[in-house]
């Protein structure tokens, strides 16, 4: 993918689909480091899976037999010298969830950028109103935070994917990364 937020948005999407009612996305990014920790409430996977998660050929998905968003990912941080650890508790505990922690070397000339991460947080509020999202990212002296519960107490009935709502979470984003 161009831009690691294309996979970040992949991966929330696994979340979506483990049953999560809430993820978090914390990026934490240095002048050559990104850090992204993608942290849900899902059923969590057995660690047989785990394992087989990096293979591509390795899917649940029966519409395809490759799954490339977690082997895509990994290679991302491999060839800047970092690594993907995975980890994941299964229902019944009530732990249970999946962390994904990247590492990704921003001086390496392989780096492939964050790209429009705000964008994405904006893709899973609209496509998945249900759900809640916690957004954090440390970049340049700004830490830039969002989350969908904090604004659900403020909007009463108003759904959080209508126009005027999304249009506002545009808002204020753009304001926090701009100031």
């Amino acid at each position: 993918m161009k831009e690691l937020s294309l996979n970040i948005l992949d991966i929330a999407m696994n979340s979506v689909k483990a049953g999560a009612t809430l993820i978090g996305i914390h990026i934490i990014e240095t002048d050559t480091l990104l850090t992204v920790d993608i942290v849900d409430n899902g059923c969590g996977m057995s660690q047989s899976t785990v394992e087989k998660l990096r293979d591509p050929f390795f899917t649940t998905r029966t519409t395809r037999k490759v799954g490339l968003g977690v082997p895509f990912y990994v290679l991302a941080a491999q060839q800047t010298g970092g690594d993907v650890t995975i980890t994941s508790v299964q229902e019944p505990d009530p732990a249970h969830g999946t962390d994904v922690h990247g590492e990704f070397h921003k001086d390496h000339i392989d780096y492939t950028p964050l790209g429009d991460i705000a964008s994405t947080v904006l893709t899973l509020i609209q496509g998945y109103p249900d759900i809640d999202f916690e957004f954090s990212h440390e970049v340049d002296g700004k830490h830039v935070k969002l989350y969908t519960r904090e604004i659900r107490e403020q909007i009463g009935d108003i759904p959080i994917n209508s126009f005027e709502i999304l249009h506002w979470i545009q808002e204020y984003l753009s304001e926090q990364y701009n100031n």
